[in-house]
């Protein structure tokens, strides 16, 4: 695989992601109280999909980074890393609310009645991204593969979800903004993500329109 087409396909792979996680956040307001089973599902299932894109692009992050630094490939292996487990935990949370919801002979919210999930989708996972986002924006930067500004707004992010780790302390209502569930430590910080992965995976895919085949490394297997 050339260069042209890592950068494609981390791209394409990283917008796929973005799309369905900007999808997946508003369904989670459309309901006062418990919401329907079809919505905590489909929500899920939308999820779900959207951390598979998830794996791919931070797989072809970690080879670009390998390929034109050679030399700071260890950064490209924790971003690689960091959202492997991210994605990896966030499947295992979305796993028990759905065996939850499909469990329940009644209407129940997941965010609230499935208590393995508050630190997993909480602290945890904010944590997880601080250091996924740090050690892309490192990488970025040392390979210079894209623009200034994809790697300073991946470290504002990296600290933003920083500040949130404590909020496992400040109990597990979802309509408070600092909450162990609650809307800012979850539904806002994945908002923030979702644009984030967007906007720097269109960069991703469009830096590849400036290289060109007789310049672009092979990747090394």
């Amino acid at each position: 695989m050339n260069d042209i087409l890592a950068r494609r396909l981390t791209g394409l792979a990283g917008i796929a992601a973005a799309v369905c996680f900007i999808v997946e956040v508003p369904l989670y307001f459309l309901y006062s109280g418990p919401p329907p089973d079809a919505n905590v599902l489909a929500r899920l299932l939308i999820g779900i999909v959207a951390l598979g894109g998830l794996i791919l692009s931070v797989t072809g992050f970690r080879e670009l980074v390998k390929q034109v630094a050679p030399a700071h490939e260890w950064v490209g292996t924790i971003a690689f890393a960091t959202g492997l487990v991210y994605a990896t935990v966030t499947l295992v949370s979305s796993g028990l609310e759905a065996g939850a919801v499909i469990a329940a002979d009644h209407p129940i919210d997941p965010t609230i009645t499935v208590s393995g999930t508050y630190i997993l989708y909480g602290s945890i996972g904010r944590l997880l991204l601080a250091l996924f986002l740090t050690a892309v924006g490192h990488g970025i930067t040392r390979a210079h593969l894209l623009p200034r500004w994809t790697a300073r707004s991946a470290y504002v992010l990296a600290a933003v979800n920083l500040a949130f780790v404590p909020s496992l302390f400040f109990g597990n209502t979802p309509a408070h903004f600092y909450a162990a569930n609650g809307w800012g430590s979850t539904a806002l910080m994945g908002a923030l993500l979702s644009y984030w992965l967007l906007a720097v995976s269109v960069a991703t895919y469009r830096s590849s329109a400036r290289r060109t085949p007789a310049t672009a490394p092979t990747l090394q297997s």
